[in-house]
């Protein structure tokens, strides 16, 4: 898999247009919202925002401005996780759970030093996932997917919990973007 497929499977989850009434994101299609695509210099309507602006403003926003190109070439999938959180709950968010995880995961600084959880894609988180991954391989590439899709699920979970119209929402996000 490369980024193209990668930002062409999430138009497809995303699916068109939607106005959906307890989406606080407003219209959307692609699953960019109105306010993304706005402040990218699309001022058309979003029933119309083509489907190549949307793939471009994914690419942008939530690949190269975080720097998840960096992530791929230690783990693709890690790289791909984080771009698909980072387009449903924003890369600071993603990048954040990535910290959190490999602080948990180093056996108390053994293998590498904590992380500041700045929720900013750095040289020292890039060193901390290249030790991980030195260290643990393909199973713990795993073991750290895992970690991050945990956050994420008790993520959605709080959200339907703090806000009952999200609730609308839940299943397709656990349905969807865990596992």
């Amino acid at each position: 898999m490369d980024i193209p497929e990668l930002i062409d499977d999430v138009i497809v989850r995303e699916g068109g247009y939607s106005d959906h009434p307890a989406d606080r994101g407003g219209p959307t299609n692609w699953g960019i919202t109105q306010a993304v695509a706005r402040a990218n210099g699309y001022a058309g309507a979003m029933r119309a925002l083509p489907r190549a602006t949307a793939a471009n403003i994914y690419r942008r926003l939530y690949w190269e401005r975080p720097g998840y190109a960096f992530v791929a070439e230690t783990s693709w999938t890690i790289a791909a996780e984080l771009f698909d959180t980072g387009v449903n709950m924003g890369v600071a968010t993603a990048t954040g759970m990535l910290q959190r995880a490999l602080n948990a995961l180093n056996r108390n600084q053994k293998d590498y030093p904590d992380l500041i959880v700045d929720r900013a894609l750095g040289g020292k988180t890039l060193s901390a996932l290249a030790a991980f991954m030195a260290l643990r391989g393909k199973a713990g590439e795993t073991v750290l997917l895992k970690a991050i899709e945990a956050m994420q699920g008790e993520r959605y979970i709080a959200l339907a919990e703090q806000r009952p119209a999200n609730e609308a929402f839940l299943y397709g996000w656990l349905a969807n973007r865990i596992g």
